[in-house]
């Protein structure tokens, strides 16, 4: 029988030593309600702790606390499990202090695992991860010196290489709903994204344990249409009404936005262009990449900007965007709006979108380059004290057709100057990007040569692409000198192709590029 309770009465599902999954994706998503409920009584009892936290993805916005960094309290979480770290800040600290244990899995695969969870299964095999840090023969995802467990194992079947991944038993989940009625079932109507809610009560259930909703209201028994419950009545333990300021659809953001769940479409023209700068030159630049009828995703970071460019150029409607936690359709978000998209035209389930993604329904994906080195391998996920966690990235990057990395030639520092067409180097920047060798491998280049995936490295001043032979360079700025402006700002010499050819010169001008017809002209892969 479903329970209505308070935060406070809810938590006490949790016992010391629990494992517990958390709904949420930025801000979008996390119970927040039952967060500041648990924060508060570690605070005021020391109860609950000794908890191992399991999610799939990061939620909070880097820098405040809220989400997930109100549970970053020395003996509140002694273990993380998670798909994503970048957004948690004091959890970060914590791990690089070696003060709480520490795994990083595919954000796609945590999900699988839940989902093998709540089926009673050992655990999921994939080739995800193959090559990159949570292989094995790297790290196994552990991100520091006292994570010891073995989430992940090497296994060959018929001469094939896969990674397996066992599953993770979780006493309690904690998500998020829209309606409850008086019965406990839960549509969730006005949230932006649909997550993994009813994913992670169904492997609490599979682990024998407890399910607690956070709604914002309660409706009369029976007036929930069937086809809109997310999370029937018999999945759920307790459900917990919130206050209005800790159930925004998009926290720290925006209390609700009708034109994210669909309840109302915008016009896209009124959403103003970017400013010129390197990083909108980036983003042009991979948006000549695209291509009518195909499945696009694009990253977290820079490549949100794309979907800018896009609608600049009036092409969101000539292909499908799609974000990982299930937006799919419509102009994908930015910041905290990253997962969500303004007019989707249908929002699944979180893990179904890794579903899709692993089985190869990517034509296309533009995604973060923090370092990219001379075989090709691109590091979003670790630098130094520094843990950002592959979220997606790692999923994403090994099933799309093709491929386009992107960032910064240089950082720390640099000043660039881009008008009439041309670019100029007004101050170099710090630190090299391009680099002999990657901290952490989040994608592997020796992966990508024998997948048959097209890759592309798109920078301000250049573009590479990934060849059987090795890195090449294909591109140049206009207004650049190669050796001075590129090779010299590298820590390796790549190849150069026989006839580098120099970058658009509209990716330099103000105003729109006019590139509907170009890309009209591409067929789909």
């Amino acid at each position: 029988m479903v329970k209505f309770m308070t935060a406070e009465e809810a938590i006490k599902l949790i016992k010391n030593g629990d494992t517990v999954a958390t709904s949420g994706f930025v801000g979008m998503g996390h119970p927040e309600e039952l967060s500041k409920a648990v924060e508060k009584s570690f605070l005021e009892t020391g109860q609950p702790n000794n908890l191992t936290l399991t999610f799939g993805a990061s939620q909070n916005d880097g820098k405040s606390n809220w989400g997930l960094n109100r549970w970053a309290k020395e003996g509140l979480v002694r273990k993380v499990v998670s798909g994503h770290w970048g957004l948690q800040p004091d959890l970060i600290k914590m791990a690089v202090a070696n003060k709480i244990e520490a795994y990083n899995i595919p954000q796609g695969v945590i999900l699988h695992v839940f989902r093998a969870t709540a089926g009673k299964k050992p655990g999921i095999i994939t080739h995800v991860g193959l090559k990159t840090f949570v292989d094995p023969r790297e790290t196994g995802g552990k991100l520091n010196s006292i994570s010891h467990e073995e989430y992940v194992r090497l296994m060959e079947i018929d001469g094939k290489e896969y990674l397996f991944y066992k599953a993770i038993p979780i006493n309690v989940a904690i998500v998020r709903g829209t309606t409850a009625d008086e019965n406990g079932n839960v549509s969730i109507e006005r949230e932006a994204i649909s997550l993994e809610f009813a994913l992670l009560a169904l492997a609490a259930k599979g682990s024998g344990g407890k399910v607690i909703v956070q709604v914002e209201r309660v409706t009369k028994a029976g007036t929930i249409h069937p086809m809109m419950v997310k999370i029937p009545k018999i999945w759920v333990d307790a459900i917990v009404v919130a206050k209005p300021e800790n159930h925004w659809q998009v926290p720290m953001a925006e209390q609700y936005n009708p034109s994210l769940c669909g309840e109302t479409r915008v016009p896209l023209s009124r959403i103003p262009p970017m400013k010129m700068s390197e990083r909108k030159v980036i983003c042009r630049r991979c948006a000549m990449e695209l291509i009518p009828n195909a499945v696009v995703n694009m990253g977290i970071g820079m490549p949100e900007s794309v979907g800018a460019v896009a609608a600049e150029e009036d092409l969101i409607e000539m292909m499908t965007f799609t974000v990982e936690p299930g937006a799919i359709g419509g102009m994908p978000g930015a910041k905290l709006y990253f997962g969500s998209a303004v007019n989707p035209e249908a929002l699944v389930d979180h893990p179904l979108m890794f579903d899709f993604y692993d089985g190869g329904g990517l034509d296309l994906a533009v995604l973060g380059m923090a370092e990219m080195d001379q075989f090709g391998n691109v590091n979003v996920s670790k630098f130094g004290p520094r843990i950002a966690g592959a979220g997606g990235f790692i999923n994403i990057s090994q099933s799309a057709k093709r491929v386009v990395f992107c960032g910064t030639l240089t950082a720390s520092g640099v000043e660039l100057g881009i008008s009439d067409g041309k670019l100029k180097i007004v101050k170099e920047g710090k630190v090299k990007k391009l680099v002999k060798k990657v901290e952490h491998i989040t994608f592997s280049g020796e992966y990508g040569k024998t997948s048959g995936q097209t890759v592309l490295y798109v920078t301000e001043r250049a573009v590479f692409q990934l060849t059987p032979e090795g890195v090449m360079l294909t591109e140049i700025a206009p207004g650049l000198d190669m050796e001075k402006d590129v090779l010299a700002q590298m820590e390796y010499r790549p190849l150069i192709a026989p006839k580098v050819k120099l970058m658009d010169a509209r990716l330099f001008q103000e105003g729109p590029m006019g590139i509907k017809p170009d890309i009209l002209k591409k067929a789909k892969l």
